[in-house]
């Protein structure tokens, strides 16, 4: 199956990923909270690796229109998983997280017959 118009479709799921993108940056600015409380504490290194972590995912969110954006997404998704070295739950979060992104690329490669790929614009042939 591919999509009608595949340049519209090629935008709206480039939305989509940018919101996934954003929402996991936020969901990573809460694990220092959880994690602040515990035993071993939070370090001074790893909340300047979350803060970080948590930036380039929502700056990622920004680079969707960009043909590399979805592989810098694609990317992104191994550090949200790691946080669960932290604090458990997100191994959970992370998860569902990568899950949905896995998601979102197989629709797209469903609608656009590539993951990654620019939307090939059929041609028209014309009146029949």
């Amino acid at each position: 199956m591919t999509a009608p118009d595949p340049v519209r479709a090629a935008r709206a799921l480039r939305g989509a990923a940018a919101a996934i993108l954003a929402l996991e940056g936020i969901a990573v600015l809460f694990v220092p909270r959880g994690v602040a409380p515990t035993d071993q504490g939070l370090s001074g290194s790893w909340l300047t690796a979350l803060l970080v972590l948590a930036v380039v995912l929502i700056l990622a969110s920004g680079v969707q229109r960009r043909p590399w954006g979805l592989v810098v997404g694609t990317a992104l998704q191994v550090p949200v998983l790691l946080t669960g070295v932290l604090t458990s739950a997100m191994f959970f979060v992370g998860g569902i997280f990568l899950l949905i992104w896995l998601y979102l690329l197989q629709v797209r490669k469903e609608l656009l017959g590539s993951p990654f790929g620019e939307p090939v614009v059929p041609e028209d042939d014309g009146p029949a």
